[in-house]
């Protein structure tokens, strides 16, 4: 099961990337094989020509492909994702989601953009084929203050809502079995004690 982790920020170093980043930490110790796309690396002339024979747009259109689920993250300007999101997503081809799970993530600078994800993102992925897209993870700037050293941190609150997201995709996403879970017994095997 492999996870690919969509980076539509146009910014190097993003709170949408430091979310991206949290969901990735919390995949590894999962064991999920992360595999990472990072749009703004992509030729931006291949980009905006639509371009789909250049050797970094074809190498990313195989990363989505292979994936068994897709995590997208994006800063929401004027109460919409990323340009350099829309741009590559407009590559994909109309099934280019079909059968994946998608978690949607978005920062913005307040609460008053939550919207974005449900009103502008999700009904492009939904287009796409997604097959099960999970309820997103919205972060104001104040949910992600940056530190003394110029990192990002995120708040309890922020941090007990993308261990939710993260079960969700493992769980219903990707259906795998709880952490510490124990392997299947077989109902031949089943025996009881009074």
């Amino acid at each position: 099961m492999s996870v690919l982790l969509i980076a539509g920020s146009p910014s190097e170093h993003s709170r949408s990337a430091a979310l991206l980043d949290a969901v990735a930490q919390r995949l590894g110790l999962r064991q999920a094989l992360i595999d990472r796309l990072r749009i703004r690396d992509l030729s931006p002339q291949a980009l905006l020509l639509a371009d789909t024979t250049h050797k970094s747009v074809q190498h990313a259109l195989a990363q989505v492909e292979s994936a068994r689920a897709v995590v997208v993250a994006t800063p929401v300007y004027k109460a919409a994702y990323s340009g350099v999101l829309k741009v590559f997503l407009d590559l994909l081809p109309q099934s280019g989601l079909k059968g994946k799970a998608v978690l949607p993530l978005a920062t913005g600078g307040s609460p008053h953009h939550m919207l974005a994800l449900d009103y502008a993102l999700r009904p492009v992925l939904q287009s796409l084929g997604a097959r099960h897209i999970l309820p997103g993870v919205y972060a104001s700037d104040a949910q992600l203050p940056k530190g003394d050293n110029g990192d990002y941190g995120s708040t309890p609150e922020l941090d007990q809502r993308l261990d939710e997201a993260v079960h969700h995709l493992l769980q219903d996403g990707l259906r795998m079995p709880p952490s510490g879970a124990f392997a299947p017994v077989p109902f031949a095997q089943v025996r009881c004690s009074v």
